[in-house]
């Protein structure tokens, strides 16, 4: 069984004048729905497969083989901005999102599943690799 769920992800405190997108497939990239100072946001949507024991996210925005699926938020060239001195990709990853958070989102219409993460890592630069403690919830949207 194959269906659709919204997902938003949240960069909180992002690098003051380093553009973010996340990357579709190869070379596509999504813009922020909402920029502000403090935090930004993504809103875009997955197919996820619950047929097998544990969920397959499928589509675009997923990146990695079947066991580690994760979405790429690009920052500085990587976000389509040449000459800002950054160019990094933060790996979110996908694998800690439950069947019955995905049955939930399915269930309710209006809800999504929703990560934030820090956007600037410990070297001061735009948050980078794979990003530690990403937890996923069932929010609002």
């Amino acid at each position: 069984m194959k269906s659709e769920i919204p997902i938003r992800i949240r960069v909180n405190r992002p690098l003051a004048g380093v553009a973010m997108q996340v990357q579709r497939g190869r070379e596509e990239l999504l813009p922020p729905k909402m920029k502000k100072a403090d935090a930004i946001e993504f809103e875009f949507t997955v197919t996820v497969d619950l047929t097998e024991t544990v969920p397959n996210f499928l589509g675009k925005y997923t990146q990695g083989p079947k066991d580690q699926r994760f979405i790429y938020v690009n920052s500085g060239s990587y976000a389509g901005i040449a000459g800002t001195g950054w160019d990094r990709r933060a790996k979110v990853s996908l694998m800690n999102v439950t069947r019955e958070q995905i049955e939930a989102v399915l269930a309710k219409p209006g809800t999504l599943l929703e990560a934030e993460f820090e956007g600037i890592g410990r070297d001061g630069g735009p948050t980078c690799a794979s990003v530690k403690g990403v937890e996923w919830k069932v929010k609002n949207k």
